[in-house]
């Protein structure tokens, strides 16, 4: 068939690249505009070899094989073909398995099947000399293509370069077209502009240090009597509640023995004195204890450490109409579901300030009582628990699980948040400038 085929090896590509802008091979360093790379190309590669375009096949890793941000875009995209290796950590440093076995056995098969008559290699592994060679014998041109090397050197197998029927080299010119480095912090950049909703959301005070406060201020205790972090009403974020007469003891997570323990208490009965707490783990909050119901403890919001008793209808610090802010997607139709998937996979980055920017949105925009809005205005810092998880959960979906142990990295958690306020108060403001039209 005359028509070209173009297999590229990511790792290779990007990574070459990286050396050249950044001068290092890592892809954290540079920004890929992946549409106008693929274009690039095909439009190089319809040039190369005179014949159209039959497919381009995008050969990366990721952890576990599961697409992230960037192979969701390309995989959508008009002949654009993506194939996963896993992603592993050796020795401190991420290493491909599987790729170039991926790669070999594509080459051969294409060229086995007489699917194409050029083939266009973009890599530097050795290790696809026998697939090259095989593609030779089948009566395939085989098209070597190399990534300018940042010393000037080769940075491809002499093996490769040597079976190769063609060479050409993406020089630096070309690769900017769709490459560009990131700026980068270090003694000789400016520091980031500070984010004050990432700083509000650190310094505010945790539920419980703000009951503890205003139940030692109506008893009587002077200012005097609490730590200094308490006096202000704020705690950094790594600092643990003080334990004492004014503040409650830290609790950890519970275990579900923990929380089976706890069945055998009952909310609102007073424990007699000499009673012994029931079960190994921690009791109900402030002694209560008794038979016949259970406590609802649950886990406290995602952006604290610990666990509270929250009783039904809202814990401390969430009042009633708190809790019945509705979820995003009791706000979704089936019809919005699918366009967000849509949006998701084409258009958002998965940047966590971005992240938390597109889910606010979408949850302001399809809200049918602006009171909701302007309450949950009112919460900040802290996004009420049962949103604040679906807005983790969304953010999952975009990667940022990866490399972490299935955690998302605090940092991120804490910028994801700050895009959600920034959007939130920029719908308020909006509003309140039409209301005062």
């Amino acid at each position: 068939m005359d028509r070209c085929v173009v297999l590229v090896d990511a790792g290779y590509l990007l990574g070459a690249a990286a050396s050249l802008l950044a001068g290092e091979p890592a892809r954290s360093r540079i920004t890929v505009d992946h549409a106008t790379l693929i274009q690039g190309l095909r439009e190089r590669a319809e040039a190369d070899t005179q014949r159209p375009l039959l497919r381009i096949y995008w050969f990366d890793g990721a952890p576990d094989r599961v697409p992230q941000p960037e192979h969701r875009r390309l995989r959508v995209m008009s002949r654009v073909t993506v194939r996963l290796g896993a992603l592993t950590r050796s020795d401190g440093r991420w290493a491909q398995k599987g790729v170039d076995a991926a790669m070999h056995a594509e080459l051969t098969e294409l060229a086995r099947n007489r699917a194409c008559s050029d083939i266009v290699l973009v890599t530097g592994d050795g290790d696809l000399l026998p697939g090259l060679m095989s593609a030779k014998e089948h009566g395939v041109a085989v098209h070597l293509w190399a990534v300018q090397a940042a010393d000037g050197d080769y940075n491809q197998s002499e093996d490769l370069v040597a079976e190769a029927d063609e060479r050409r080299v993406l020089d630096r010119s070309w690769i900017t077209r769709a490459v560009r480095p990131k700026e980068l912090t270090g003694p000789c950049a400016p520091p980031p502009a500070p984010r004050p909703e990432i700083a509000a959301i650190l310094s505010a005070p945790l539920p419980e240090t703000a009951a503890a406060a205003a139940a030692a201020a109506a008893s009587g205790h002077g200012a005097e009597s609490r730590p200094a972090v308490e006096r202000n009403g704020t705690r950094p974020a790594a600092t643990a509640p003080a334990v004492g007469a004014d503040a409650p003891a830290a609790r950890g997570v519970p275990t579900p023995k923990d929380l089976a323990g706890l069945g055998r208490g009952a909310a609102g009965t007073q424990q007699p004195a000499g009673t012994p707490a029931p079960g190994p783990g921690p009791g109900p909050a402030n002694g209560q204890s008794g038979a016949g119901a259970t406590p609802n403890a649950t886990l406290r919001w995602s952006s604290d450490k610990g666990w509270i008793d929250r009783p039904a209808g809202g814990g401390p610090g969430e009042s009633p109409e708190t809790a019945s802010l509705p979820m995003l997607a009791q706000l979704t139709s089936a019809e919005q579901r699918w366009a967000d998937r849509e949006e998701d996979i084409t258009t958002v980055g998965g940047d966590p300030f971005e992240v938390g920017q597109v889910f606010a949105r979408r949850w302001a925009e399809r809200l049918t009582d602006s009171v909701h809005l302007q309450h949950l205005s009112t919460e900040y810092p802290r996004i009420p628990h049962r949103i604040d998880g679906e807005l983790l959960r969304y953010a999952a979906r975009f990667g940022l699980l990866a490399h972490k142990d299935d955690q998302i990295d605090e940092h991120d958690r804490y910028a994801i948040r700050a895009g959600f306020w920034r959007e939130i108060d920029a719908r308020t403001a909006a509003e309140h400038a039409q209301a005062g039209d």
